[in-house]
């Protein structure tokens, strides 16, 4: 398994800073601490995705409420039902943390049962998969760890990787955060990610989303009026042309 620039305390408070800002190292402590006060008292929400209302998400691990989780983990568990029973690899050990799951993990750097630690540049399994998924990974390709090169020709070997390890009728799923990664923004805004299909959701509130065009969701800030991602993408791909 690879160096990363948060392996080490120093190093990865260094990067929190640099990325959320300093107030977020006592605010995201905070909110994890009071999470059991809090999600009681939250609001039941809905969003739509897709012309299907889902639930907001409210979970104490990252304090989904406050951040892009609260629609990324939503929409991840409609994928997995909808491929329920069918060979799944997650890019990025995110939905074990919140869903009841039992298919493949790949994390280059987050060590746990079961999870393989290996880079997508690289990763041949030898077998095929009917949903690749990833949740808030793709945007830390090339910009958060310790590969050189450019970010944008990272994630898109990245892609073209996972594509290429879809079954037939299969299907590649990112949720991606717009406002974090420069190089990734300029990709969706160029048309250059190859998506099949993309939708949009804008955080309007505390507690809202809304769906959106391209032009919306990219003209958000990160990290402002709200905590974190205020735009998010879903971006659905098929696999490699034959």
């Amino acid at each position: 398994m690879g160096s990363h620039l948060y392996n080490s305390r120093l190093g990865k408070v260094a990067w929190f800073v640099r990325r959320f800002g300093a107030a977020e190292l006592f605010l995201k402590p905070l909110r994890c601490a009071f999470a059991p006060l809090i999600i009681p008292r939250l609001a039941r929400a809905e969003f739509v995705f897709e012309g299907k209302s889902l639930p907001l998400f409210y979970h104490r691990y990252n304090m989904t409420w406050a951040n892009e989780r609260a629609v990324e983990v939503p929409v991840a568990g409609e994928f997995l039902r909808r491929f329920a029973g069918k060979p799944v690899l997650e890019v990025g050990n995110v939905t074990p943390h919140y869903l009841d799951t039992a298919h493949t993990i790949l994390d280059k750097f987050e060590r746990g049962p079961g999870i393989i630690n290996e880079d997508i540049a690289g990763f041949a399994p030898g077998e095929r998969f009917d949903l690749i998924l990833s949740v808030s990974t793709f945007e830390h390709i090339g910009y958060d760890d310790e590969a050189n090169g450019e970010s944008g020709e990272k994630i898109s070997q990245a892609i073209t990787t996972c594509r290429g390890l879809l079954t037939a009728g299969g299907q590649l799923v990112l949720t991606l955060p717009l406002g974090y990664n420069p190089a990734l923004d300029r990709m969706i805004a160029d048309g250059q990610l190859g998506c099949d299909r993309a939708t949009f959701l804008k955080r309007t509130g505390r507690l809202a989303w809304q769906t959106v065009d391209a032009e919306a969701a990219l003209a958000s800030e990160y990290g402002r009026p709200f905590p974190y991602a205020n735009a998010v993408m879903i971006a659905q791909f098929g696999g490699l042309p034959k």
